[in-house]
């Protein structure tokens, strides 16, 4: 398994290849302690509700691609839009795609390691 990013850019990589190995654990350690989860805008999550979050979309069963758009770093901080999908069969044998352009913020920790301090997956998407 990867190690946390020692660069800001490779949050996302980092945060896929632990989630393709559909491990919870290792990918709650992509977030700095006090990270925020916004899986629709206006209803941030914390804690173990970024987990719970993230088990739910991990119990798909499903890889997870990403794919960087932008990343603009300034001292200990980076803005990280990233293109995501998540698409195949599920467990159950039906068709599954979820997918977004994420609006994250990564921050440098006093470790070196880079870690999601905000993580808003759909960050471009207009509330319906």
């Amino acid at each position: 398994m990867r190690q946390l990013a020692q660069r800001a850019e490779d949050v996302p990589a980092v945060f896929a290849e632990r989630f393709n190995l559909g491990d919870a654990a290792a990918v709650a350690e992509v977030y700095e302690s006090g990270a925020v989860f916004v899986p629709e805008s206006g209803s941030p999550l914390s804690g173990e509700q970024i987990n719970a979050a993230n088990g739910r979309f991990l119990a798909l069963g499903l890889p997870i691609t990403v794919r960087p758009r932008h990343v603009h770093t300034a001292g200990d901080l980076a803005l990280l839009i990233v293109d995501w999908v998540i698409d195949g069969t599920d467990r159950d044998g039906r068709s599954v795609r979820v997918a977004g352009t994420a609006t994250d913020v990564a921050r440098r920790g006093p470790d070196g390691y880079w870690r999601y301090a905000i993580d808003s997956p759909f960050g471009v998407r207009e509330k319906v």
